[in-house]
């Protein structure tokens, strides 16, 4: 009998498929994706793919993102229900009175926000090319950034730039527990603490390095210090695991002091999700081509300085 990752295999044959995959998705489905990485370089391997399918394997607006780059492609999600605190934090015609109120900004948007806001914005930004594209403005330009308040103000204190700020977070990395961070520094004391910038400023002030998915796990390959603390998504550490054997990898334990602050969205999809994308094509992510090309030059702006 077929097993699943069997059955997953052939179909992806079978459709001319291409499986991307989020670092914080499930170990199970990282281990069967043909590209996996952080928001930057999905968008990156999104575009540059030549499958006819993509499935995504990670929240609606990254698959959004792959379907704005490849009009002409089939992109499915497994689950559609696989949301994002932080891009539902800003709806559409909040965001737009936003930037109505603000006509001489140049409209900043992280890339973990819906493609009506993209369509709103001058440029997108990720946590790996935020700072280098805020330094890409002009001095002289006043610049909003959204949705995401803490990486706001992170990138703040890296550039000096004033920036007018939305009120947005990521319902995990805001919701990490100080006490439990001094209490893993205390513990192992020889560890270094790796954060992703979505995290507040009170647990950002303990990080000997503060980047992307893709930064934290950079750092870690290539320090000499064999214990870090993690204070992002957990899914990470099962690719840090894989790939830098013999170090060890503490996760941070959320304000009700459990250490599984999973994102809840993400850790919707799974394996059986997977097939019956394949089988079906669906479900299937579109909209309107007026939309799609508005949001696509803010995300080709990105891609050009990336």
């Amino acid at each position: 009998m077929e097993n699943l990752v069997d059955k997953l295999y052939r179909l992806k044959k079978e459709r001319n498929a291409v499986i991307l995959a989020h670092y914080y998705q499930d170990g199970m489905i990282q281990d069967v994706a043909d590209f996996l990485g952080d928001s930057l370089a999905l968008a990156q391997a999104a575009k540059k793919t030549d499958a006819d399918v993509i499935l995504f394997c990670g929240v609606h607006f990254m698959a959004e993102t792959a379907k704005i780059l490849n009009p002409a492609k089939t992109v499915i999600l497994p689950d559609l229900k696989a949301g994002c605190s932080l891009a539902d934090s800003a709806p559409a015609d909040k965001f737009a009175k936003w930037v109505a109120e603000h006509p001489d900004h140049v409209i900043i948007s992280y890339i973990n926000c819906s493609i009506h806001v993209k369509a709103m914005s001058d440029i997108i930004c990720t946590s790996s090319n935020a700072e280098k594209i805020i330094r890409s403005i002009p001095a002289n330009k006043k610049i909003c950034f959204a949705p995401d308040k803490y990486l706001g103000q992170h990138l703040i204190k890296k550039t000096g730039r004033d920036m007018v700020l939305w009120n947005g977070s990521c319902q995990v990395h805001e919701n990490f527990s100080e006490l439990e961070v001094i209490n893993l520094m205390n513990k192992f004391p020889d560890a270094l603490m790796l954060a992703h910038p979505e995290c507040p400023e009170n647990i950002l002030q303990y990080a000997d390095y503060i980047g992307s998915t893709s930064g934290i796990l950079k750092y870690a390959k290539t320090s000499d210090v064999k214990e870090f603390i993690i204070a992002t998504e957990p899914g990470i550490i099962h690719t840090m695991q894989k790939e830098i054997p013999g170090k060890l990898f503490y996760t941070v334990p959320n304000l009700d002091g459990c250490s599984c602050n999973d994102c809840p969205h993400m850790k919707l999809n799974t394996m059986d999700k997977m097939v019956s994308a394949l089988e079906n094509l669906s479900p299937e992510i579109n909209f309107p081509e007026e939309l799609r090309l508005k949001a696509k030059k803010a995300l080709d702006k990105m891609l050009e300085l990336s």
